[in-house]
């Protein structure tokens, strides 16, 4: 029988991170890689580790399995934290408060702005000649 697991899924932007936490021996996968060989960019792998410094234990305990996918590079990084923060509240739900002070239980709503007629982008206006 396989190990007992708690998912949680995470959002940001474009990007979605499915995050599976179990009782293991410390491994931390995304995508079929160790976290640092995925998350290559100076300190995103330790963003993501903030959050098992605030719940206060150590991340060797677990074995964690990440599924990301869509957006960039930062958007599957919120992901990830986000999604691993709701998964150790299933794990844990006496850590829901301290992760909630964290800021690791807030989903960042902020999106890309659609492009509106008559405007090169978002917001920026053709440029304005008097004659």
């Amino acid at each position: 029988m396989a190990a007992r697991y708690y998912e949680g899924v995470g959002r940001r932007k474009e990007s979605t991170a499915r995050v599976r936490v179990s009782e293991g021996s410390g491994l931390f996968t995304v995508n079929g890689k160790e976290m640092e060989e995925f998350f290559t960019r100076m300190g995103d792998a330790e963003a993501i580790l903030d959050v098992f410094e605030a719940y206060g234990r150590n991340r060797s305990a677990f074995d964690i399995t990440v599924q990301v996918k869509g957006g960039g590079v930062t958007g599957q990084t919120d992901a990830v934290v986000l999604g691993l923060a709701r998964s150790l509240v299933k794990y844990d739900p006496e850590c829901v408060s301290v992760l909630r002070k964290g800021g690791f239980m807030t989903r960042d709503p902020r999106v890309k702005e659609r492009k509106k007629p008559g405007l090169k982008r978002a917001r920026k206006a053709p440029t304005y000649t008097k004659r």
